[in-house]
C-alpha cells in the first residue's frame, strides 16, 4: 500500500492531500488529493515514479496534468506505461505539447495517452465527482482546474492553479479573474514560485529585454540566450520578431536544439493561440522566415555565427561554450533570472573566466508575482491554501503574510507529509509559521546612517549570498527602502565598466552627456537618449579626463 493510502485510510475528512513532489528547486510537482472515495493524481512531474509504483494497483483514479512542462509532465510517460488504464487528462493544447518532453525517446512514436478536455466545459469524471478547466496562462494550453464532489450533506471543491500568470504574455493570454470569481472553492492549490517578490509590468520587462539585446548588438555583441525547450523560448522569438526595436532589422536570429522542434508544434496550434498572434501569423510568419527582416533561422553549423553580430536561441544548457569559445567575436549571454544566483552555476560559472563572454540576467516572469497571487487567493476566499512550485524560503515567505494568515488556513507541506484539510463555519487560526521579519533600529550619524538588525536574520540560508561582500545598494520604492545585496560579480562588473569608460572617448565622459541625453547642439544626437559607450564627431571630454 503506498504512503498515500495508508496516510488517507487513518484521515477522517473528505478532503487529503498527500504530496509526491512540491516543486522545492529543481523538484517537480506530483500531489495526490482525496476527495471522498476518490484519488486524483495532480500533475506528475517526477524524474523517478517509484513513490507511485509501491504495490500493484494504481496509484490514484485519474490524472489532470496541468501543463507540458517537464516539472509537471515528465514522469506522464512511466506512469502510462505502468498503469495504461488508468486516465489522463489535460488540455488539448497540452495534448499536442506533451511529446516535446521524450524527443529523445528511444521509441519511434509515442502513442496518445492522455484525453483532451474543452475550457470551460463541466465533465462528469464519475457520478459524483466533475471537472472544469480554465485558461491559467504562463504557457499555452495550461490549465487550471475545478474539481467537485457531491454528497447529500454538501459539495466540495478543489481548486489547482498549476502553473499560472496573470499577465497576458506574447503568445497566452493571462489567468482571468472575472472567470473564476465567485467558485469559493473548500482547498486552493496555488503555486508561489516568486513568493512575495514584486515585478515590473510584464510589457516593461519586455521592453527592457529588447534594449539590452539592441544595445549589444550595437556594440558587436553576438547575444546567446539559453532557455527551457518549450515557453520562453518562444515567448523571446516572438518578442524578436515583433518589436520595433527589430522590425526590419538586418539581423539573424538562430534557433539551435529541440527549441526549434517546439515553435514547429506551436506553428500547429495558430487558432488557438490570442487574436493578435494569429493576426500577426496572416502577414508574416511567426517564427521561420528568411524573407522579412530579422530572418529567423534554424542553426546548422557554427561557422553561420562567425560574421556578423546575431542573436541565438537555444537550449542546450550544457554545451553553451560551443558558441563562442571558437570565435573572436565578443558575447553577451542572457539568462534568465529566477531568483536564484543562477549565473554562480556551471557551466556559466567556468564561462565567467573567458574575456570574449560577459554574463547577465533578464527578468521575463513567467509566472504571477506576490501582488497577482494574492490577489488571486482573494478573489476565491478558500478556507485552505496550499503553497506548491518555488523554494522552500520563499513559500514560507508567504504563509508569512498577515494578510492571507488572519484569513485562511495555509499550509506549504513538504515530500512524504500529508495535509488534513476539515472543513469548518468557523475559521480557525492556524499557526504562525516562523517569522521573517526582523525589527531593527536606525541610527543617523553625521553624514552616515546605521541600521542595526537582530543576528537571527542571519539563520536564513539567504543570508550568505546577501552578505557576499558587506556592500548592499539601496533604492526607494515608494514609501519603502530597499535593500540589496551587491555580490562580488557586480563589484567587479562595475569597476572594469569605470576603468573602460574613462579610458576612452565615448558619450560617459562627454561634458555635453546629463541624464542619459546628449545636450551638445552641434551633434547630431543632440536631444536623444544615448548610451554611455556611444560616441560622435563632436565629443568633448570633461575636465576630469583630459
Amino acid at each position: 500500500m503506498s504512503q498515500s493510502r495508508r496516510a488517507s485510510s487513518e484521515h477522517q475528512n473528505p478532503l487529503f492531500c498527500f504530496p509526491y513532489g512540491v516543486g522545492h528547486e529543481n523538484e517537480g510537482i506530483c500531489l495526490s488529493v482525496d476527495m471522498g472515495p476518490y484519488r486524483i493524481l495532480l500533475d506528475c512531474g517526477l524524474r523517478d515514479i517509484q513513490p507511485l509504483q509501491t504495490d500493484a494497483t494504481p496509484p490514484a483514479h485519474l490524472v489532470f496534468c496541468s501543463h507540458a512542462h517537464g516539472d509537471h509532465a515528465r514522469g506522464l510517460l512511466s506512469l502510462h506505461q505502468a498503469f495504461p488504464q488508468m486516465p489522463i487528462y489535460a488540455s488539448e493544447v497540452t495534448l499536442e505539447l506533451l511529446p516535446l518532453n521524450w524527443l529523445d525517446h528511444s521509441h519511434t512514436s509515442i502513442p496518445a495517452f492522455c484525453q483532451g478536455l474543452q475550457w470551460r466545459t463541466p465533465i462528469n469524471l464519475f457520478k459524483d465527482l466533475s471537472a472544469e478547466i480554465f485558461p491559467a496562462g504562463h504557457l499555452p494550453g495550461a490549465a487550471a482546474i475545478l474539481l467537485t464532489y457531491k454528497t447529500a450533506k454538501r459539495t466540495y471543491k478543489v481548486f489547482y492553479t498549476g502553473d499560472f500568470s496573470l499577465s497576458n504574455f506574447q503568445l497566452v493570454e493571462g489567468l482571468s479573474v472575472e472567470l473564476l470569481r465567485g467558485l469559493a472553492p473548500d482547498v486552493l492549490i496555488i503555486e508561489g514560485t516568486y513568493g512575495t517578490m514584486r515585478h515590473p509590468h510584464r510589457r516593461q520587462q519586455e521592453k527592457n529585454l529588447m534594449l539590452r539585446i539592441h544595445q549589444a548588438l550595437a556594440n558587436d555583441q553576438s547575444v546567446l540566450l539559453p532557455v527551457p525547450t518549450l515557453g520562453l523560448g518562444q515567448e523571446i522569438l516572438k518578442l524578436l520578431r515583433s518589436h520595433h526595436q527589430f522590425t526590419g532589422k538586418d539581423l539573424d536570429i538562430w534557433v539551435d536544439g529541440n527549441v526549434g522542434a517546439a515553435c514547429d508544434v506551436y506553428l500547429q496550434l495558430l487558432s488557438e493561440f490570442p487574436p493578435s498572434v494569429q493576426n500577426f501569423a496572416k502577414h508574416q510568419s511567426l517564427f521561420w522566415d528568411e524573407r522579412i527582416c530579422p530572418r529567423m533561422r534554424r542553426l546548422t553549423s557554427l561557422e553561420e555565427l562567425a560574421n556578423s553580430p546575431a542573436v541565438v536561441v537555444t537550449d542546450k544548457f550544457d554545451e553553451l561554450g560551443q558558441y563562442c569559445l571558437d570565435h573572436q567575436r565578443s558575447w553577451l549571454i542572457l539568462v534568465a533570472n529566477y531568483g536564484r544566483n543562477r549565473l554562480e552555476q556551471p557551466p556559466l560559472k567556468d564561462l565567467k573566466r573567458f574575456p570574449n563572454i560577459s554574463l547577465e540576467t533578464y527578468l521575463l516572469a513567467e509566472h504571477s508575482d506576490s501582488r497577482n497571487t494574492t490577489q488571486l487567493i482573494h478573489n476565491l476566499r478558500p478556507q485552505h491554501v496550499i503553497f506548491v512550485h518555488g523554494s522552500p524560503t520563499y513559500l514560507a515567505d508567504l504563509t508569512s503574510l498577515e494578510e492571507l494568515q488572519n484569513r485562511y488556513q495555509l499550509h506549504s507541506p513538504r515530500v512524504g507529509t500529508g495535509v488534513e484539510l476539515p472543513m469548518v463555519d468557523k475559521f480557525i487560526q492556524p499557526a504562525a509559521p516562523t517569522p521573517s521579519q526582523y525589527e531593527g533600529e536606525l541610527n543617523e550619524q553625521g553624514t552616515s546612517v546605521t541600521i542595526s538588525l537582530s543576528d537571527a536574520i542571519t539563520q536564513d540560508p539567504r543570508w550568505s549570498h546577501f552578505a557576499d561582500t558587506g556592500l548592499v545598494e539601496a533604492r526607494w520604492q515608494g514609501e519603502e527602502l530597499l535593500l540589496r545585496g551587491l555580490s562580488q560579480r557586480e563589484l567587479l562588473s562595475q569597476t572594469n565598466a569605470a576603468k573602460r569608460s574613462s579610458d576612452i572617448d565615448c558619450c560617459g565622459t562627454c561634458c555635453h552627456y546629463k541624464s542619459q541625453r546628449c545636450w551638445n547642439p552641434a551633434s547630431p544626437l543632440y536631444g536623444f537618449k544615448v548610451t554611455p559607450e556611444g560616441y560622435c564627431p563632436v565629443f568633448e571630454p570633461q575636465p576630469f579626463s583630459q
